[in-house]
């Protein structure tokens, strides 16, 4: 029962140590660098605006519902959604979406190539193809992902403001005030450390389903499932351990 896991525990480290080796060609390479950061970074710039801008309202939404009659103030707010956003929603949810697109686009890319034998081609020709297909992805997602993620946080607390502010529940100058309240830099270290693991983990076991499908569409189409379900699984492990890692004292 544990060995088809350690398995591919075991083959998943030796695809990453091949993948990380110098490159021959550095051109080519950023060439695939820019073109992946461009499509994991442009290309998934408005699905985490919405779901941030909803993330956001929401939050605020349920917090002015549980703090109305009580005597905790109601600038608590944007207290509250600022650092919801930043520590916890932002980085597990932006990574969640991302592993269900991004992840599923190069496990159906990467398998493509795999299943059209593009890749025993580039491996005739010398290429170090797990470095070439797997080197640029997981760079350009580790440095745009958390830039996104940034972006969410932002839009996040633009959500709970547009929630709460307009409607008249709260004023311009409490949701400020809230945000500015028990201010802790440290939790902007938290999220960039989070989305940075998330990154490398959707990116890398997504590539990993890719490069090692077996013939079929429907091997394919399984490759890509057990990309984003896998990927899910190991990002909320990741958030576990990250939390109990970065939190103690």
């Amino acid at each position: 029962m544990l060995l088809k896991p350690l398995y591919h525990f075991g083959r998943y480290l030796l695809l990453m140590g091949q993948a990380f080796s110098r490159p021959e060609s550095w051109r080519m390479y950023f060439k695939e660098f820019i073109r992946q950061a461009y499509d994991i970074g442009i290309g998934s710039l408005i699905i985490v605006a919405l779901i941030s801008v909803f993330i956001g309202a929401v939050s605020a939404l349920q917090f002015a519902y549980q703090l109305d009659g009580q005597l905790i103030p109601m600038y608590y707010i944007g207290y509250i959604v600022r650092d919801l956003a930043i520590i916890e929603l932002s980085p597990t949810f932006t990574s969640l979406v991302l592993a269900g697109k991004v992840g599923s686009n190069i496990a159906s890319e990467i398998g493509g190539m795999r299943q059209k034998e593009h890749i025993d081609a580039m491996e005739i020709m010398g290429l170090n193809t797990a470095a070439y297909l797997i080197m640029p992805r997981v760079l350009a997602a580790v440095i745009v992902i958390p830039l996104l993620v940034a972006a969410s946080a932002f839009v996040a607390i633009l959500g709970g403001y547009v929630a709460v502010v307009l409607p008249g529940e709260l004023s311009h100058a409490e949701y400020v005030r809230g945000l500015l309240t028990f201010y802790n830099p440290y939790n902007f270290r938290m999220m960039f450390i989070k989305s940075i693991v998330f990154a490398f983990i959707l990116t890398s076991v997504s590539c990993y389903q890719g490069y090692y499908v077996k013939s079929g569409s429907v091997n394919l189409s399984k490759a890509s499932t057990q990309a984003v379900v896998y990927s899910n699984i190991l990002i909320l492990l990741a958030d576990y351990l990250l939390v109990v890692l970065l939190t103690a004292d």
